[in-house]
């Protein structure tokens, strides 16, 4: 055997001692079980990026492996073959050990995806939390039921309403300040943000004939500078009551003893009227 032929195999037992120490590591995941018994998913991910990596350094096409399949041609005839058969030998050496270790890994990281990700469909499920009703609506709701019970209507409106049912249906003049840009929200093409909840009375009224017993409920605006007592926009609570015989007095005789709200039916009269 001539010296070319033992250096070319000396540089064959080099590649696969070389792959043998780096590969160590990972020749336990061959066994599926045993192999990736305490490792966490993180940890068998991050062994199969290297794992991959591995592969490129020693079979890959700038690896030390491909180095010798190119001499091959280079080695003298008689000796050939077997140098070829050793590098072949070698080459699925190191195809079969990885492919173990992949395997392995892949189906350990599979099983605890699917074990993360499980979901016991015999667990009570998780009941969303309620929002609560906001306490202008709970208050705007128990006057809503005191004036129904005493036989009113609760009527609703527009919030942007003209200047005829804003202002001078309500008789308030022309000069009046409540007109003014410094009292009132106006839009661009003449319409404002209703300042009372009047205008709904007037609409009631030219809808509905009396007798006429209503409450009108709602948001009304006004330019205010924001304080301890002022705000832009701020909710009101109006009542009208057309009937003969009909006096400040009247809307009082005709609350229930035994009122459903908290609150006096005189104070709700006072609140409304």
């Amino acid at each position: 055997m001539g010296s070319e032929v033992v250096e070319h195999q000396d540089q064959v037992e080099a590649v696969r001692e070389a792959f043998e120490r780096e590969f160590e590591r990972f020749a336990r995941f061959r066994d599926s079980e045993a192999g990736t018994a305490g490792s966490t998913l993180d940890e068998a991910e991050a062994a199969l990026r290297e794992l991959a990596d591995l592969r490129t350094r020693h079979t890959g096409k700038k690896s030390a492996l491909s180095t010798l399949m190119k001499t091959i041609g280079r080695v003298p005839a008689d000796e050939r073959g077997a140098f070829a058969q050793r590098v072949q030998q070698v080459g699925a050496g190191f195809g079969e050990a990885l492919d173990a270790a992949e395997a392995s890994l892949k189906r350990y990281i599979s099983a605890a995806r699917v074990e993360c990700e499980r979901i016991d469909v015999t667990l009570p499920g998780r009941r969303p939390r309620q929002g609560h009703v906001h306490p202008i609506n709970i208050i705007r709701q128990r006057l809503e039921d005191v004036f129904v019970s005493m036989g009113y209507s609760v009527e609703d409106g527009r919030e942007i309403e003209t200047d005829f049912y804003n202002f001078t249906a309500l008789n308030i003049p022309e000069l009046h300040p409540a007109r003014s840009l410094q009292d009132t929200f106006y839009t661009t093409d003449g319409l404002s943000l209703r300042s009372q909840t009047s205008t709904v009375q007037i609409h009631a009224m030219q809808r509905r004939r009396p007798p006429l017993r209503i409450i009108a409920p709602g948001r009304v605006f006004r330019r205010d500078t924001p304080d301890a007592t002022h705000n832009p926009m701020f909710f009101q609570l109006e009542g009208l009551v057309i009937d003969r015989g009909i006096h400040i007095c009247a809307p009082s005789k005709s609350t229930p003893k035994n009122s459903p709200d908290s609150l006096s039916a005189s104070a709700l009269i006072a609140c409304a009227l």
